[in-house]
């Protein structure tokens, strides 16, 4: 079995098979988390580690494009090791080589940031419970607030502008740094700085063990099975195979990836197996070997499914939109997704920190490279996107 990359910014655990997994992952929680995007979720799980079961060498899988920017693995390694041997950071040593090397997508993290990271492949992180955002103008946004958590209780919402954390000014940081900053010990406290409508707001709370289910089922009138996927960590592939299996037949099905930030590869492809019977759902390379991933045999492909989609669909969530879009699957509806297509590898450091850097790219069935340019719905749709989508199934035969 080859060795197998990291796909998004995730340190997976390199004692619990890392090397031996493939993960698509765009952020992670909340204060357990990392994923350096524009728009990041930093509350929950996005992934975990998974298998690299079906995975083989495509006979003739398209041709990767070579201007990934990526660093040098023996350059970040050197560095590393070169500061600790100084007494210095091995990790600030190797992260600044990887940025000066234009790998957007390459981090390092210290041995406590990447065994922490762990308890995200079960769904669990520990943390205040807060979705942030990078926004244009540099500032750090909160995106979205978990139910029952420190920050909830505290009255933290949409749209709060955070200044610092335990002291220490975020404007202009990029999201996994503040996330860094956001992370700690169940337990332990944190102190925000926010504004919020120009009035100044200072709140301290305590990091807590949070959870959340990664996929959720609901019915609609007229015979629609609305299966919402918040990210692809453990089990949700299969749970997503359960739903398909339980729905009535005759049923249409909505999957909504809306703000799904990525997750394991091998449960994405697992959810998209529910959907189709055998095939292929992605390529991806390392360092120009082509590999692929194909679905399982057995899933359904008889009644009609729409796919839901907008900006905040990431990674994992991308491939299995592709892959479904391009077998002619999924009818798309929604706005256009984020675009991460590329693909980073973890390597160990010498003073025990570990980097991921970019090795390559992934497309889709057809060979499309969504990396920077995402995925353009069948059908675009903002605010009403689940009427456009019955709609959408309503032409295909479902409902009265």
């Amino acid at each position: 079995m080859p060795g197998l990359p990291a796909f998004c910014l995730r340190p997976r655990d390199l004692r619990r098979g890392a090397a031996l997994t493939l993960a698509f992952i765009a952020a992670v929680g909340a204060a357990a988390g990392t994923g350096c995007w524009d728009r990041a979720d930093a509350v929950g799980p996005a992934g975990a580690g998974l298998t690299a079961a079906g995975t083989q060498n495509p006979a003739a899988a398209p041709e990767a494009p070579r201007d990934t920017a990526t660093a040098d693995r023996e350059a970040v390694a050197r560095a590393a090791a070169e500061a600790a041997a100084e007494g210095k950071s091995g990790k600030k040593a190797a992260q600044e080589v990887v940025s000066r090397s234009g790998d957007r997508w390459g981090m390092v993290y210290d041995q406590g940031e990447y065994a922490a990271f762990t308890d995200d492949l079960d769904g669990r992180w520990t943390g205040v419970g807060l979705w942030i955002e990078n926004r244009r103008d540099d500032r750090i946004a909160v995106e979205k607030v978990q139910p029952d958590s420190p920050a909830a209780r505290s009255g933290l919402r949409a749209g709060d502008r955070l200044l610092s954390v335990d002291g220490h000014p975020v404007t202009g940081l990029r999201v996994c740094d503040v996330v860094a900053l956001l992370r700690g010990g169940a337990g332990t406290p944190v102190v925000l700085h926010l504004t919020r409508d120009g009035a100044d707001l200072t709140e301290t709370l305590r990091r807590e063990q949070l959870h959340t289910e990664p996929v959720t089922v609901r019915e609609l009138p007229g015979g629609i099975t609305v299966i919402k996927v918040a990210s692809f960590s453990r089990g949700s592939g299969e749970q997503v195979r359960a739903a398909v299996r339980a729905a009535p037949p005759g049923a249409g099905f909505m999957l909504d990836l809306r703000g799904n930030p990525g997750g394991l590869v091998t449960e994405a492809v697992t959810a998209a197996s529910a959907f189709l019977d055998g095939g292929l759902v992605a390529t991806y390379d390392v360092r120009g070997t082509q590999r692929a991933l194909y679905a399982s045999p057995g899933g359904d492909t008889t009644r009609p499914l729409v796919a839901l989609v907008d900006g905040g669909t990431m990674s994992a969530a991308e491939l299995v939109t592709g892959a479904l879009q391009d077998r002619g699957r999924a009818v798309a509806v929604g706005t256009r997704t984020f675009g991460k297509g590329s693909v980073q590898m973890p390597t160990p450091l010498p003073d025990g920190s570990v980097a991921e850097l970019t090795v390559g790219t992934y497309r889709t069935p057809a060979g499309r490279s969504l990396d920077g340019s995402g995925i353009t719905p069948d059908l675009a749709a903002g605010d009403g996107v689940e009427e456009r989508a019955r709609t959408v199934l309503g032409g295909l035969g479902v409902g009265p």
